[in-house]
């Protein structure tokens, strides 16, 4: 069985994030997307929200498992017998981080990391980016799943 993981925080997932998870899924047999912990940073929406959101939004694929992570992506990768990470690379400035972090994880483990262009349409797209367009009123709605759209919506309005 080919397995591979899409890992990152996903907070919340763009268009560009389930572009990259739908090729992928293509590829591979089971693709993994791994939702990061990161204790120092605090998110827009809780790990469990993004899991949930992620599930929804992938569930036409049928080959995708989305969980929670936290530690080294190798760990995870080991763990589960993954021997693959698929990496979308936005800009020239993206391949200078992502290759010294294949190389590390190719290092420690053995895990190999393929770089998947982005559809130029979301060539920009971060979820960072979407935020802060979101947060001061912009419209976001066509660069977000629906329902992940209107989780953001509701989730800047609390605020």
């Amino acid at each position: 069985m080919r397995r591979a993981v899409c890992p990152g925080s996903f907070d919340p997932i763009t268009n560009g994030h389930l572009d990259i998870i739908g090729r992928a899924s293509k590829l591979y047999d089971v693709v993994h997307v791994a939702v990061m912990i990161n204790q120092s940073k605090k998110g827009l929406f809780t790990v469990d929200e993004r899991i949930e959101l992620i599930r929804e939004v992938t569930a036409d694929f049928g080959n995708v498992e989305v969980e929670s992570f936290h530690g080294l992506l190798v760990d995870f990768c080991k763990q589960r017998e993954i021997p693959a990470i698929v990496k979308g690379l936005r800009a020239v400035s993206d391949f200078d981080y992502e290759l010294q972090m294949a190389q590390m994880n190719n290092g420690l483990s053995g895990v190999e990391t393929l770089f998947v262009p982005t559809n130029p349409t979301y060539s920009f797209l971060s979820s960072s980016l979407v935020k802060e367009v979101a947060t001061w009123g912009g419209d976001v709605s066509h660069l977000l799943p629906p329902i992940v759209h209107e989780a953001l919506v509701k989730r800047l309005g609390e605020r």
